[in-house]
């Protein structure tokens, strides 16, 4: 019980840390000329740095179980978390609910959960499942750069 404690409190001071550094790269992002949908990338990136570099870390040390636990636990927290609380706070200030994606982030999306019902549905990863992965990926990032 005192281990879900520290997770939220250091969850809180993660998200404090991502909403101080919103409005710099706000500037930094308009300077570049990057759209603004690249800020949710960078502050999702920061709120999974620490467990991400605990995986490497794990994965270093040839601990395989451990990394995997840590990569996907932490990534499966965060959206397991934030979307419900975001669904709640909506639904309690009356605002709809929108997830901001356009017709090429709601494909990206159907395809990502496709390809992760056949990758988890089999019962075997492959490292091609794991290379389709990361190519949608990087498809997204793309496409959030340039649109």
């Amino acid at each position: 019980m005192a281990s879900a404690g520290l997770l939220l409190v250091a969850l809180v001071a993660v998200v404090a840390l991502a909403k101080s550094l919103t409005p710099t790269l706000e500037v930094g992002l308009a300077w570049l000329g990057l759209p603004k949908a690249v800020i949710g990338i960078v502050i999702a990136g920061v709120v999974l740095l620490p467990e991400c570099l605990a995986a490497l870390k794990a994965a270093q040390a040839n601990r395989l179980q451990t990394s995997l636990n840590l990569a996907l636990g932490s990534a499966l927290a965060a959206i397991g978390l934030t979307i419900p609380a975001v669904a709640v706070v909506s639904i309690v200030i009356g605002q709809p609910l929108e997830l901001g994606l356009d017709d090429k982030g709601q494909l990206l999306l159907a395809l990502t959960l496709l390809i992760g019902v056949i990758t988890l549905g089999t019962g075997r990863t492959t490292v091609l499942q794991g290379i389709v992965h990361l190519v949608i990926f990087a498809a997204f990032l793309f496409l959030a750069v340039v649109p």
